[in-house]
């Protein structure tokens, strides 16, 4: 096969400069030679006709953007074929890396699939399962997808080519949804245990992150379940009695605990489920992020202060 042309996104303006710079996929576009489309919308007319004139055999879909108009499905002889980071149905929507580490899942994956007229709902192709790492954060995955992605679209085209592949049609029944991340989805629920707080805050990175209100300002918050594992210990054999009885969201001083591996105090946030996340970072709102102790001393933390 050969690459008649690429089709992406407009040059935008980027970095604190905000200069006007190529895509990476435009940038290499360039440097092979090939034909460059960039429409504000694909569903213009333009891209209707630039795609009738080209009559491509198969058309490759990896992150544009743009719901793609079902007139323009049936253009290329085998279709649309899109990579999606997750095991379809599991998962179908804009940020399917992101939910799927939020929710605790152990394991992801890519599917290729054939694009329809809904929402990731085309016949599944292949798919490739990727384990998810315990304090695995979500551009940490995305990149390992990205480099898993490439081969098995690869190993997908040359089936399609050979005739070699069978689509499956997914079952319904057994989908979930990945929608668009919006900027409350990070708010922490201090109610949460340490745990799914801390998927969060892994989920969530870079953006929307992780945020709550300290003294009645807004902060990002970085964090683990307390002793790194999984599953924080019980908060009775961490504490004593009377801090077993603050609300979550409290956080308390644990000077004393054996096993952190620091001679600084460590400050913990009594989370639901009597588990503790051990915070790390903080960044208050317009100010840069730092650690939890220069935190504790530049606003004179006390045990028994509180996040909301």
């Amino acid at each position: 096969m050969q690459i008649a042309a690429v089709i992406t996104q407009p040059d935008r303006p980027r970095g604190r400069g905000q200069e006007i710079s190529f895509s990476p996929v435009k940038k290499t576009a360039l440097e092979a030679g090939i034909l460059i489309h960039q429409p504000q919308k694909i569903r213009a007319p333009e891209s209707q006709q630039l795609l009738e004139a080209l009559a491509p055999e198969v058309i490759v879909i990896i992150a544009y953007g743009q719901i793609i108009p079902a007139r323009l499905l049936a253009i290329p002889k085998l279709g649309w074929i899109n990579l999606h980071a997750s095991l379809l149905p599991k998962y179908r929507g804009a940020a399917p890396i992101n939910w799927a580490i939020v929710n605790g899942e152990v394991s992801s994956g890519l599917s290729t699939m054939r694009i329809d007229a809904g929402m990731d709902t085309g016949d599944i192709l292949l798919q490739e399962e990727l384990s998810i790492g315990a304090s695995e954060t979500a551009p940490e995955l995305a990149e390992r997808m990205s480099e898993a992605g490439a081969p098995l679209m690869a190993k997908t085209l040359r089936a399609l080519a050979a005739e070699t592949l069978r689509p499956r049609p997914q079952n319904h029944d057994l989908a979930s949804a990945a929608p668009l991340l919006k900027k409350e989805d990070g708010r922490i629920d201090w109610k949460r245990s340490a745990q799914e707080i801390f998927n969060r805050i892994r989920g969530l990175a870079p953006w929307p992150g992780t945020s709550t209100t300290f003294r009645g300002q807004n902060c990002q918050i970085w964090g683990q379940p307390f002793a790194g594992s999984r599953s924080a210990p019980p908060l009775a054999e961490q504490t004593s009695p009377p801090a077993r009885e603050q609300i979550p969201g409290t956080i308390i001083s644990a000077p004393n605990i054996i096993g952190t591996g620091s001679d600084h105090p460590n400050w913990l946030v009594i989370c639901g489920h009597t588990t503790l996340l051990r915070l790390s970072a903080v960044k208050l709102e317009g100010r840069k992020q730092i650690s939890a102790s220069e935190f504790a001393n530049g606003v004179r933390l006390a045990s028994g202060d509180h996040f909301q």
